[in-house]
């Protein structure tokens, strides 16, 4: 599933930067073409989102790690 990430509209109130994110996904229309169509919109504090951007970058590069390492295993036993 795509995101389109940009910045929310700002309100008068002072409040922390919020981030759009609007989850897309592509469907068939009438005719049978491909269209992306908006699932949903989330609208959060772009500091959060960023402190979760990082946690998934961290467990995203441990789980390569893991993949690297049953690669090796596997090619062991293929010999």
């Amino acid at each position: 599933m795509a995101k389109v990430i940009k910045a929310a509209a700002e309100s008068d109130v002072v409040m922390p930067k919020q981030v759009e994110i609007q989850h897309t996904k592509v469907m068939k229309d009438a005719a049978g073409k491909d269209v992306t169509v908006v699932d949903w919109t989330d609208v959060r504090p772009v500091d959060d989102m960023i402190t979760q951007a990082e946690a998934d970058l961290v467990s995203a590069e441990a789980l390569v790690v893991s993949l690297k390492a049953d690669i090796v295993e596997y090619k062991k036993i293929k010999g």
